[in-house]
């Protein structure tokens, strides 16, 4: 989760929402987000609420995390109790590198989820590895658990690339991974991919790329490297020891993506990723981008149900002792306006593959549109049919293109 919490209005001690939020939960679909918030190391790029070994402190620890996401787990039981309770379609553990935590203990989570409101026979159970952080031991532990699919931290297959970033495993490490949850019967993997590190030559994309496809996954996530304040990366960079990244270059790599990975039998359905087949969308990531409610365990995780989000406290250790005392472990929380949730349905649709109906958009928006169009950066076809869709170079200017159907 991002490193820098917003602001908002108190949340009760018990956590209740208003009844309006709890009215119609999961009508869009309902998803659990579990944030582990452990990493061996701390890469050079990465502001997320995450924490090595050195930087925990005391109140905290891996050995006892999953009893409080479990105790977290009860306390959304009670808030929700009074709802229909919400048939789980899809379960994402991400962090931190959630796999440092034994594979047992992430399927007691899973089970726990279940248990409180019970998983759909088809819901997708992701959870995000670091390539050295899994073995064919341990992948087939959590494929036994009931995970459906994997996500690993590939993002270079350059070895002068991961030494920038920071990244432990070796530059083979992550094909390997994948091929080895295929074998433990995972039927979805995917590789993440970061482009535009200083260094990064065209060729080093290209052979990541290469190394991706044959890797045999049918998902691929892809995204220029951002800087962010505060961290390793940044300082290095403010001391002149690399250069800030190119947005020509992260244009030319984002070309080189798509014309690669589409010769290989993929297709984009959002802006930053690619998937073989239709059953190969992320589909927790799409209900987030669809406004569907989700509730996020662990500290510094979002939730949102009914237009009311709301975000933990970042450390470990606070989130326990809130969690040990009986009380939310929520910081804050904001209910979201008509208008803002119409202005992040927008932000969020328009990267979709599938569109934005044209008929959401108000008369600005809709002028807005048509200039897009005009401009080749909205398919006119699809234009024609009422939707909203990004033509490849629309993709390219993707927030231009926001920024022109909002109010």
């Amino acid at each position: 989760m991002p490193g820098v919490l917003p602001e908002g209005e108190p949340v009760p001690r018990d956590g209740s929402l208003p009844a309006t939020a709890t009215r119609a939960v999961g009508a869009r679909g309902f998803g659990v987000y579990v944030h582990v918030p452990f990493c061996a190391s701390r890469c050079g790029y990465c502001d997320f609420n995450t924490y090595t070994a050195s930087e925990l402190g005391g109140g905290a620890s891996r050995e006892t995390y999953a009893d409080s996401v479990l105790a977290e787990l009860a306390l959304a039981a009670r808030v929700l109790g009074d709802s229909p309770p919400p048939r789980v379609d899809t379960v994402f553990v991400g962090g931190g590198t959630p796999t440092l935590l034994p594979a047992d203990d992430l399927a007691r989570i899973l089970d726990g989820i279940d248990r409180v409101w019970g998983l759909a026979a088809d819901a997708e159970v992701t959870t995000e590895a670091n390539p050295e952080s899994v073995s064919p031991e341990s992948l087939k532990t959590l494929r036994a658990a009931g995970y459906t699919r994997i996500s690993l931290g590939m993002q270079s297959a350059a070895p002068g690339v991961l030494a920038v970033l920071d990244r432990r495993h070796s530059a083979g490490r992550a094909t390997a991974a994948a091929l080895e949850a295929r074998d433990a019967g995972f039927a979805h993997v995917n590789l993440d991919l970061i482009y535009g590190t200083p260094g990064e030559t065209a060729e080093d994309f290209a052979a990541s790329l290469a190394q991706v496809v044959d890797a045999g996954v049918d998902h691929v996530s892809a995204y220029a490297l951002i800087v962010e304040d505060g961290t390793r990366l940044a300082a290095r960079m403010r001391r002149g020891e690399l250069p800030y990244p190119s947005d020509d270059v992260a244009a030319d790599r984002y070309l080189a993506a798509e014309a690669a990975l589409g010769a290989a039998g993929f297709s984009w359905y959002e802006v930053s990723n690619w998937a073989r087949s239709a059953t190969a969308a992320c589909r927790h990531n799409l209900l987030y981008w669809t406004g569907a409610d989700w509730w996020g365990l662990g500290p510094g995780a979002h939730s949102h149900v009914g237009g009311v989000r709301w975000w933990n406290v970042k450390h470990p250790s606070a989130y326990a002792a809130r969690l040990a005392e009986g009380a939310s472990p929520a910081l804050a929380r904001e209910q979201l306006t008509p208008d803002e949730q119409h202005m992040e349905d927008v932000m969020l649709r328009v990267r979709l593959a599938s569109g934005l109906p044209l008929d959401v958009l108000d008369p600005s928006g809709r002028a807005g549109a048509e200039r897009a169009r005009d401009a080749g950066l909205l398919d006119a076809g699809a234009y024609a049919r009422g939707l909203v869709v990004l033509t490849l170079r629309g993709r390219l200017l993707a927030d231009a293109v926001v920024r022109d159907l909002l109010p």
